[in-house]
């Protein structure tokens, strides 16, 4: 088997009110490996949210380890954990997160700024973004001149755009109409073609059967795990 991108062992997340703990995540252990392509599923209060929060790097477990591209991030500062998550993960939000003053190509090449590449090279790997998203003639227009499927498309490019371990999409069409997500969906099954690993977090069942995996927490673990039996059936029909 190849070796896992994302390593979870026995997590576990609480929040506190008070002196009151509220335990989230009870002991979760999840391997996802290179070039899979799996949703996380889950009915509200599940601990969905609070999983994709820690597989992005953007909270961190209260106990278990976390091993992301044989980076232990667990017990990260939160500096440590800014630097990982620039350099490994790329994010697409319901929200699309583009901001308005800039144009698409801007937007796109944002990560590249904190990496500290030049205007120039940054303004070029973000038009490659884009030609791979079938946008290159909305790069000089701002968010509010597109559509929400073309923001969306800019905020996978900008995602793409540092070469990142792995694409982590929370709810990725909830703001689109059907056709609209229909065409987002195709583009990260191309994404998903080209090698990427990529991790999708829906409540829509419409969305999950696009992936090859799908995952359903309930109560803070996972309830099953199972190979998406749309893509198994076709394989072994091929």
């Amino acid at each position: 088997m190849a070796a896992s991108i994302i390593h979870l062992e026995e997590i576990r997340k609480s929040y506190f009110m008070g002196k009151q703990e509220l335990p989230v995540l009870n002991g979760l252990s999840l391997d996802i490996c290179k070039n899979q392509y799996v949703a996380l599923m889950g009915p509200s209060g599940s601990g969905k949210s609070t999983l994709m929060n820690i597989i992005g790097c953007l909270d961190t477990p209260t106990a278990g380890r976390y091993i992301l591209n044989n980076n232990d991030v667990s017990k990260m500062e939160d500096d440590a954990l800014a630097t990982i998550r620039n350099k490994e993960i790329g994010f697409v939000f319901q929200q699309f997160n583009l901001l308005p003053r800039l144009t698409a190509a801007e937007n796109v090449a944002l990560p590249l700024v904190y990496a500290g590449m030049k205007k120039k090279e940054r303004l070029e790997k973000a038009m490659q973004m884009l030609e791979l998203v079938k946008l290159t003639d909305r790069s000089h227009h701002r968010p509010n001149e597109l559509s929400g499927g073309q923001c969306q498309r800019v905020a996978i490019a900008r995602a793409l755009v540092n070469d990142p371990s792995i694409i982590l999409a929370d709810e990725p069409t909830g703001n689109l109409d059907s056709r609209t997500s229909g065409e987002i969906m195709d583009i990260f099954e191309e994404i998903y073609q080209n090698g990427n690993t990529i991790v999708v977090v829906t409540h829509e069942e419409d969305i999950a059967k696009h992936t090859r995996r799908i995952v359903r927490l309930r109560d803070g673990v996972i309830e099953t795990d199972k190979p998406n039996p749309l893509f198994a059936q076709s394989a072994t029909t091929a």
